[in-house]
């Protein structure tokens, strides 16, 4: 039989693979935190994002900061987040148009933060999980994406 970890141990186990990835990927917290700056602030700026999340982000502070555990969760496996963020996401009044938008703002602010070799990694994530919220988001509205359909605007 196998012991159990005591949360001492299971705490000590994190902190090595969130050390080991930050070795692996050359990505930090600061560089996650000035991304995600970056980024929104481009979004609050921006004619096609600004006026969806404008209305509905009371607090761009708050928000940023727990976008950076998001992201430091996905990056560096710190575990730190603990949102929902289909639940945030799917009444958003979006179509595909809206994920490709995010997509090329997230990529121009990456590559303008980080390195290339990392600002390639967080676009690569970035596009599985847009393309992930986008599905979430059409199944909500009960559309069906079949293979090389894309999710509808609620207008269209």
């Amino acid at each position: 039989m196998h012991e159990r970890a005591t949360p001492e141990e299971l705490a000590e186990r994190r902190h090595k693979a969130y050390a080991a990835a930050i070795e692996r990927t050359g990505i930090d917290e600061a560089m996650i935190a000035r991304l995600v700056a970056m980024f929104y602030a481009r979004v609050r700026a921006d004619a096609v994002l600004g006026p969806i999340f404008n209305p509905r982000v009371h607090d761009w502070p708050k928000h940023e900061a727990k976008i950076a555990t998001f992201w430091s969760s996905v990056m560096l496996q710190s575990g730190t987040y603990h949102g929902r963020p289909m639940p945030a996401h799917a009444p958003l009044p979006v179509g595909s148009g809206h994920f490709d938008h995010w997509l090329k703002l997230f990529g121009e602010a990456a590559r303008d933060v980080c390195p290339p070799e990392q600002a390639a990694m967080f676009v690569e994530r970035a596009n599985a999980i847009a393309q992930s919220l986008e599905f979430g988001v059409a199944t909500f509205r009960g559309q069906i994406l079949d293979p090389g359909k894309r999710l509808k605007a609620p207008d269209a």
